[in-house]
């Protein structure tokens, strides 16, 4: 079986590859998520049903979990980054899809863009691990900020943006090709420059077995429930602020306050995590303050502006943490890659069923609070799953007392 190939030279021009990450994670949710204050526009627009709008949240989720396993293995075959140029030019062509007007166009687009979103969320992992393996928590902490103010802008721009522009919800879908195409001309540079395919490069043995690895489990479920919380939030959001008294300009304003929220954790975790000896505490903060942000929409919406930053700050931390233990638990750039092809497979697969389920579910039942209160179990579960992920100890090693004490940096 193939694997990347060690690196052999230095690396040339690290602050063009950093500008190349940040840009690439911009790709990452916001192409995505940004679509959400719209749903209600494209919803009267194409006379979509609740569950048909809530379909373009599920099929980039469904596209994560179909694609993230066959990611490691296209990064094997062509290169890393090669592959991320792949994926770059994926969403792009799924945004120009998108934005075209019509039913089919939009839903094919919209998994275009899942598919291409999950290359990137698959191999940045396994390319920090390889390229930055003394400063993996500082530069996953980086991107996952970049990634959250690039959501929060075109979360809270798409509204202001369709009325301005006076060209419907087409336009602003549109206009998030910029993002990709910006990306795809400052990577070019990486084409010819670093890893090819080690065909002859063995690969570690654990690589092969995380499915069969009860702290891989730990690790995916984590991010599979924290995933869940985020886009059933994401999705349904400004329809739950809309039913308790709040204008659409306003619930969307509020949707871009939790994708900046999101982005804050990066500030404070990056300079933490990479000294603590174990992530449990980080961990179950980040499913706390989430717990606390459900608690407070569901009894006092009035005040939603706290609840959401709260919401945002747990969700976005549970991001962070998630994507930095499968780099910290991962003993090689391979075996990263595999655990994030699985958490994002698994994880991604479970937060799928979240924006189609609660849409039924609002349909069948009325009302948000069914939605709320399973989210806050779920929340409890989150916060148990990752007390046993955040222990210091790497795939295939046992959890022992001297190796609790050593973090893996």
């Amino acid at each position: 079986m193939m694997s990347f190939s060690p690196i052999k030279t230095p690396i040339e021009r690290p602050m063009l590859l950093l500008v190349g990450i940040m840009l690439i994670a911009m790709n990452l949710r916001a192409p995505f998520t940004g679509v959400a204050p719209l749903l209600e526009t494209i919803q009267d627009g194409l006379r979509l049903g609740t569950t048909e709008a809530g379909m373009l949240i599920t099929l980039p989720l469904l596209a994560f979990a179909m694609v993230s396993p066959f990611s490691a293995l296209l990064g094997r075959r062509y290169g890393l980054e090669r592959t991320l140029f792949m994926a770059l030019i994926i969403i792009a062509l799924g945004i120009l899809l998108r934005s075209l007007g019509s039913v089919w166009t939009l839903y094919v687009g919209t998994w275009l863009i899942g598919g291409g979103i999950a290359i990137g969320n698959v191999l940045l992992p396994s390319l920090l691990k390889r390229d930055f393996p003394e400063r993996i928590a500082v530069i996953t902490t980086i991107y996952a900020l970049t990634m959250g103010i690039a959501a929060a802008v075109a979360s809270a721009g798409a509204i202001p943006l369709t009325q301005w522009s006076g060209m419907g919800w087409q336009f602003t879908l549109g206009a998030m090709l910029v993002l990709p195409v910006l990306s795809l001309v400052i990577w070019l540079p990486q084409l010819g420059s670093r890893s090819a395919p080690g065909k002859d490069t063995p690969t570690p043995p654990q690589s092969d077995k995380v499915w069969q690895s009860w702290l891989a489990w730990q690790v995916t479920l984590f991010f599979g429930i924290n995933s869940f919380v985020y886009y059933v939030i994401v999705s349904w959001l400004p329809m739950i602020l809309q039913d308790n008294g709040y204008s659409a300009e306003q619930a969307g304003s509020l949707h871009g306050l939790l994708q900046l929220a999101t982005a804050v954790p990066g500030l404070l975790l990056m300079p933490l995590l990479g000294k603590l000896k174990d992530q449990r505490l980080a961990a179950a903060s980040a499913a706390s303050l989430s717990l606390m942000g459900l608690l407070g929409l569901l009894l006092a919406p009035v005040w939603a502006a706290i609840w959401i930053i709260l919401l945002g700050l747990g969700t976005g931390a549970g991001i962070i943490v998630g994507l930095t233990f499968v780099a910290l638990r991962a003993t090689s750039a391979s075996q990263a890659a595999a655990l994030s092809g699985m958490a994002q497979c698994i994880g991604y697969l479970l937060a799928a069923t979240g924006p189609t389920l609660i849409g039924g579910l609002h349909d069948a039942l009325g009302g948000w609070t069914h939605t709320l209160v399973l989210c806050i179990v779920l929340c409890l579960a989150m916060a148990g799953f990752g007390l046993l992920a955040g222990r210091a100890i790497h795939l295939g090693e046992p959890a022992t007392p001297a190796r609790s004490t050593r973090l893996a940096r």
